[in-house]
């Protein structure tokens, strides 16, 4: 019941763009966490901070690649160094995610792999061989359909199976917010977001 009560008043408008989210996740959170051993406060804590930073406490869901070629300049400063090699991917998000996804990640070169395997979900899946691992876990065939990890059915699953796939848990266990998001991230991207959010959920399971 803390955990429902958390993620309902933690996550105000997090059906605005999946409509049922919050009941899907809130009916899956007790299977999902035992599943995945998941059971202290302090981890359910450390992956909904995550989860909440990453896809904005249900308000970011599927990554936004709609940029202006000023704003890709500064996003992919190698790619796009100056204002007329950026111009043509402006306002262009299929042909934008090509280009800066594709030839890794697992994307094929010359597909559309980038924009299909674009960032999703609870923790913003990305690329060909995120979706194929994450299927493993949770059984569903990511690939054919990447759009699932958006099912309120098994959104909280892939955002755990996300968070042990990217080995966070020990550093979770350990209350380590920083190695977390390292691992999770790739980097430190919105850390102080996510002490901050570690923060508030703490408090509103008890932890």
């Amino acid at each position: 019941m803390a955990f429902i009560n958390a993620l309902f008043n933690l996550w105000p408008s997090g059906d605005r763009l999946i409509p049922g989210l919050r009941d899907g996740i809130a009916s899956a959170a007790a299977v999902v966490f035992e599943k995945y051993g998941i059971n202290s406060n302090l981890l359910v804590a450390h992956i909904m901070a995550q989860i909440s930073l990453e896809c904005g406490a249900g308000t970011e869901v599927i990554e936004n690649l709609n940029y202006s070629a000023l704003r890709m300049m500064q996003v992919w400063p190698s790619r796009f160094p100056t204002l007329e090699s950026a111009i043509p991917y402006a306002h262009n998000p299929r042909l934008l995610a090509n280009k800066v996804y594709n030839g890794r990640m697992g994307n094929a070169v010359n597909s559309n792999d980038g924009f299909d395997y674009r960032g999703r979900g609870a923790t913003q899946t990305t690329g060909h061989e995120g979706y194929a691992l994450l299927s493993k876990p949770i059984q569903l065939d990511l690939l054919a359909s990447p759009d699932l990890v958006n099912n309120p059915a098994v959104f909280i699953e892939c955002g755990v199976a996300d968070f042990i796939l990217c080995r966070c848990l020990p550093w979770a266990q350990a209350d380590n917010i920083t190695q977390v998001t390292r691992h999770l991230n790739g980097g430190y991207t919105g850390l102080s977001e996510r002490i901050t959010w570690l923060r508030r959920w703490k408090v509103a399971l008890g932890s």
